[in-house]
């Protein structure tokens, strides 16, 4: 277990790097939200190590992506059921789908986000709730929150990227 900064402790992102930021973690998720529960399920369609998934999915418990539930007697059988909280990270696994098909599919999309009812493509974006506009790093800034330290705080103001007004000119 890496040592946790306090910068990465306070951080939204940090913290869900190292709920779900292990790729494993993020395939079990992308395979949980398509159906599978159980472990021999997960074991298979991913060709992962027993023991690795075991860990694995003792994380993701413990962190309260997964409740265990038993769903046979004898012998002993759990099945790992999705919680709110990992059916909200679905936004998550749709939009690396969307990044994976754009960036990293040189032969064309194997995999396409389809709309349930009729099949129809969907390229998901991310967008403001209020607004309805798209999130973008054109039109995004990172601010510090009301339960910011004054070492988040400092951190922010420092972002080059995020604050225009500290960007050297033609970046």
């Amino acid at each position: 277990m890496q040592p946790k900064l306090p910068s990465i402790q306070e951080c939204p992102v940090g913290r869900a790097v190292e709920t779900v930021g292990e790729w494993w973690s993020i395939l079990i998720l992308r395979d949980a939200l398509q159906g599978s529960t159980r472990f021999d399920e997960f074991e298979r369609n991913l060709g992962i190590a027993p023991n690795i998934l075991s860990r694995r999915l003792a994380h993701l418990t413990k962190t309260g992506m997964f409740v265990r539930r038993r769903y046979q007697e004898r012998p002993p059988r759990c099945e790992y059921v999705l919680t709110d909280k990992a059916r909200d990270f679905f936004p998550v696994i749709a939009t690396l789908l969307a990044w994976g098909n754009k960036h990293l599919a040189p032969k064309g999309e194997s995999i396409l986000l389809a709309d349930r009812n009729d099949l129809r493509p969907l390229d998901p974006v991310v967008v403001d709730a209020a607004e309805r506009q798209p999130i973008t790093l054109a039109n995004a800034v990172v601010v510090a929150g009301p339960a910011a330290s004054r070492l988040m705080r400092r951190r922010l103001t420092l972002l080059k990227a995020m604050n225009p007004d500290l960007a050297p000119a033609g970046d």
